[in-house]
């Protein structure tokens, strides 16, 4: 049975260029990736809960409305750490409109306003992800492009690569050559990268 990609983007795009080009649900995908890594920073700032949806739909917004400026410019420069600090950004900003810091003055765009805003008091260390967060964004990551797959194609890799099993194993459990395995593991792997080559987490 020939397998069948239907989510496939027939031009390649990373998510990225996806959403550059305003290709149809590529926002969507990009938001859905990072919303639990937006509500893990929310919780390490000390937000309240019943505060956390509205500041990361404020982080959601405020990312959309600057995503022409978002840029790769310098070594290190990643999307992971752009939405970082527009999210410490609009922590800021919600401390400061419920009084526990001083106003922040005008400006009616999200971006704009967020990115003018710095407030050592909120603090969002590059290196205070946990593993356990980590693992989250990359099993998110997966979940994008595992409809793309068949279910033994998706096995196949699942267990090479984060069972971290031989393809001889995988191979004998499938009845299959272990040629085929690590081809199997290799499409996956490559439509990843397709997808979300350019995020550089």
């Amino acid at each position: 049975m020939q397998e069948t990609r239907p989510n496939l983007h027939a031009t390649s795009l990373t998510l990225l260029a996806s959403v550059r080009a305003n290709e149809e649900g590529a926002w969507a995908r990009l938001i859905d990736l990072y919303t639990p890594m937006i509500r893990h920073w929310c919780g390490r700032a000390g937000l309240q809960e019943v505060d956390v949806d509205d500041v990361v739909q404020e982080v959601c917004q405020a990312a959309l409305a600057g995503f022409a400026d978002f840029r790769r410019d310098r070594p290190g420069d990643t999307f992971r750490g752009w939405l970082r600090v527009i999210s410490r950004n609009a922590l800021a900003l919600h401390y400061r409109r419920n009084g526990r810091l001083p106003k922040a003055s005008g400006g009616s765009e999200a971006f704009t306003r967020l990115q003018g805003i710095a407030d050592p008091q909120v603090e969002l260390d590059d290196n205070d992800d946990p593993p356990a967060v980590t693992r989250e964004l990359y099993r998110r990551a997966l979940e994008l492009v595992r409809g793309e797959f068949e279910e033994r194609t998706w096995q196949m890799f699942w267990m090479t690569v984060v069972e971290d099993r031989t393809p001889a194993d995988v191979a004998a459990q499938y009845g299959v050559t272990p040629v085929a395995v690590r081809k199997a593991k290799s499409r996956v792997l490559h439509r990843l990268r397709t997808e979300l080559g350019d995020l550089s987490w």
